[in-house]
């Protein structure tokens, strides 16, 4: 019954807040809290800001008929953002309207960033905003799709298993997408397979709801963990509905898109052949949903990377990669293969620990070390976490403030530096 009487006064005002901060008058205010914050604590401060209705779990001592006491806040959001998803099993056109779900462990959100900018360029399209993929994140992203929305794309991020799974529970994906399976968060899945159970999940729902999965076809481990799933929209080099190759890749990735003689080359502004995939998946998604084939290709063509994600900066007579936005060992060595290809005189290479990799920590760190050893590099630094644990040639910081300092006193010019790291390393605070 509250879930209910919350959607009226939702439905009156759209707008979801669980930080008294950044609260506006009408909004609902969810005190949520966790080891380090108590949002009961400030539902005095809500109403005094003007919030439409506040919902706690604890006693406030406050008297108002727009105080929602509940079991539990977080549920409670999540019970209100599926109400909201389910408004959308009948559009006002009597159609479904699809909600596809995006996860995988490398490049998911520069994935739903492209499919976004394809869709939205013909569809009302509703997406994630930033990395806002987990448990408080997408009932918020839930929330803010409008009425008159056409299609959505919801970012699915986690770390360990039943997490995607829970995500499914509310926001009742239609479509489904893992781009890719690899040794991120190997502490909380437990290893490879278990991130392929967890990530997996999804393909669970799907399966069991008889929705539809985009697939890399180039990727067999997505053939073992789709089987029973019916309807599947292929994507890849070869053998795929969608089909495309590397036109170029020194330093923006170009490319051919070889099953459709309308879009033919996308010149992207993202860095890294290994784009080629989340490039190939927006076209993919973009045709099933008859997006018209100009659009896809300028939408792409016209996406620039942000947020330390496959950026290439200049600054002064030199060329940054920016990739430091998280890191992980897959994710970590195809920069670093990439970076090595790259037609440069001058390359340095400034790496941040990988986080979150439990007892394989160690060595992951160590192979990392000995694939930098087999190619030649102006300067290689490492900071932080295991790699101040490993032995190797490569000067070392504890941190990236210190690694800033060393960069400052450098001077380089005309150089190609690569910066990348897990997000607690900061790594891009050494060109700020």
């Amino acid at each position: 019954m509250q879930i209910q009487e919350l959607y009226l006064l939702y439905q009156q005002s759209p707008s979801v807040q669980t930080d008294t901060r950044k609260l506006k008058a009408g909004d609902l205010f969810f005190a949520l809290k966790g080891d380090n914050f108590n949002g009961n604590r400030f539902a005095k401060e809500a109403f005094d800001k003007g919030a439409a209705a506040v919902v706690v779990d604890e006693e406030t001592g406050i008297e108002d008929k727009r105080l929602f006491r509940v079991e539990n806040v977080l549920v409670a959001l999540q019970q209100l953002a599926k109400h909201h998803r389910l408004q959308f099993n009948t559009s006002p056109t009597g159609r479904q309207v699809p909600f596809l779900a995006i996860t995988g462990s490398n490049g998911k959100t520069t994935t739903k960033e492209l499919i976004h900018a394809v869709l939205s360029s013909h569809f009302k399209t509703s997406t994630t905003e930033g990395n806002l993929n987990n448990h408080i994140g997408i009932p918020l992203t839930l929330l803010k799709v409008p009425a008159d929305a056409v299609i959505a794309v919801i970012e699915m991020g986690a770390n360990h298993q039943k997490e995607i799974a829970s995500y499914c529970t509310y926001t009742l994906p239609t479509h489904g997408l893992i781009n890719n399976i690899g040794k991120a968060h190997l502490e909380g899945f437990g290893g490879i397979e278990g991130v392929k159970k967890g990530k997996g999940e999804l393909y669970d729902f799907i399966r069991e709801t008889g929705g539809t999965i985009f697939m890399n076809n180039d990727l067999d481990y997505l053939h073992e963990m789709s089987r029973g799933i019916e309807h599947k929209i292929t994507y890849g080099t070869q053998d795929a509905q969608t089909t495309g190759i590397i036109k170029s890749s020194d330093p923006f990735l170009s490319v051919d898109i070889t099953s459709n003689k309308e879009i033919r080359t996308i010149q992207t502004h993202l860095v890294g052949d290994y784009n080629l995939p989340n490039v190939l998946a927006a076209v993919s998604v973009g045709l099933h949903f008859k997006v018209p084939s100009q659009k896809i290709k300028e939408a792409i063509e016209n996406y620039i990377p942000s947020n330390s994600r496959s950026q290439m900066l200049e600054k002064d007579t030199n060329h940054i990669i920016l990739d430091a936005y998280n890191a992980n060992p897959s994710s970590m060595k195809l920069a670093i293969e990439n970076f090595a290809k790259l037609q440069a005189s001058k390359k340095v290479v400034m790496l941040g620990a990988m986080a979150e990799l439990g007892a394989e920590s160690l060595d992951e760190h160590k192979a990392i070390i000995e694939q930098l050893q087999k190619e030649s590099w102006e300067q290689v630094v490492l900071v932080g976490g295991d790699f101040l644990k490993t032995a190797h040639p490569f000067l070392s910081f504890e941190n990236s403030d210190k690694a800033k300092n060393w960069f400052d006193s450098q001077g380089f010019k005309n150089t190609h530096i690569l910066i990348k790291g897990s997000r607690s390393m900061k790594m891009e605070k050494i060109i700020i």
